[in-house]
């Protein structure tokens, strides 16, 4: 059997999914398996999805045995974005979804890929939002740290006999159900997601709300509510707080300007005789 022999046949609309789809990236963090990051390659280009992000990647993922795996999507893979960090790859992200096979004790609720990946497919919103579907490691996934950078948290359900995914076929069961979303929508003319959002109110990308808790942090530490020891723990909560409203650029920009005004505060009061 040739690594092409299991090709399929475009499905209905391809051609369009392949264009509404082109701001998603799948992001694969510190992937081990050259195989299984010729095989997401693969599977993204048979479903229509263009942006694959490597973050600091544990094998060489142009190396023969992924370009074996890609078979026609080559240049897909040869395309990928190497990254030495998670945020990195988040850059310019407002929206992101994170894999889990695990129910971590998480402030975030579990959703089947059919509950959550209709908020990543933007039909109705022009331009599309830049969105991530983050996926972890072959053998522990995504750490609870990791976690923190999404939104919304996607667990595929299998067999309580056994569980865990391979790492590709996890990717090829979430860029189906993202191509027959989005086919779906184009075909019936509905729109899927949310009605068309303002420029105001376009959700801040991932870097500048990072901006906001490393500055948030840095003050709650100065007036006492945080300690240098319990900081990064407490700090969770309101990384899933600012998650859960999707602040716009606008107002992390108000709410970063109350925090300069507050450490400028401090600097004064500090200064008094």
């Amino acid at each position: 059997m040739t690594p092409d022999s299991a090709a399929i046949d475009p499905y209905p609309g391809a051609e369009a999914a392949q264009a509404s789809l082109a701001h998603i990236r799948i992001v694969l963090v510190e992937p081990a398996g050259p195989l299984n990051v010729g095989s997401v390659a693969r599977v993204m280009k048979n479903f229509g999805l263009s942006q694959l992000v490597l973050v600091n990647p544990q094998c060489d993922p142009w190396c023969d045995q992924a370009r074996m795996m890609a078979v026609h999507a080559g240049e897909l893979l040869g395309q990928a974005n190497c990254v030495a960090s998670l945020p990195e790859a988040l850059v310019g992200v407002q929206r992101a979804i994170a894999t889990t096979g695990l129910d971590h004790d998480f402030p975030m609720r579990l959703e089947s890929p059919r509950q959550v990946l209709p908020w990543l497919v933007q039909s109705s919103t022009v331009p599309p939002l830049t969105s991530a579907l983050i996926f972890g490691r072959e053998d522990n996934g995504l750490s609870s740290q990791e976690l923190h950078y999404a939104q919304r948290l996607l667990h595929i359900p299998s067999h309580a006999g056994y569980t865990s995914l391979n790492l590709a076929q996890a990717v090829a069961v979430c860029c189906y159900e993202l191509a027959q979303i989005d086919t779906l929508a184009a075909s019936e003319q509905i729109a899927i997601a949310s009605a068309p959002i303002p420029p105001s109110a376009l959700p801040a990308p991932q870097e500048s709300l990072e901006a906001l808790y490393q500055q948030l942090q840095g003050v709650l530490l100065k007036i006492g509510y945080l300690y240098p020891h319990t900081a990064a723990s407490r700090m969770k909560r309101f990384r899933h707080l600012g998650n859960r409203s999707q602040p716009s650029s606008h107002e992390v920009r108000m709410l970063r300007g109350i925090l300069r005004q507050m450490e400028w505060a401090l600097r004064c009061q500090t200064l008094r005789p």
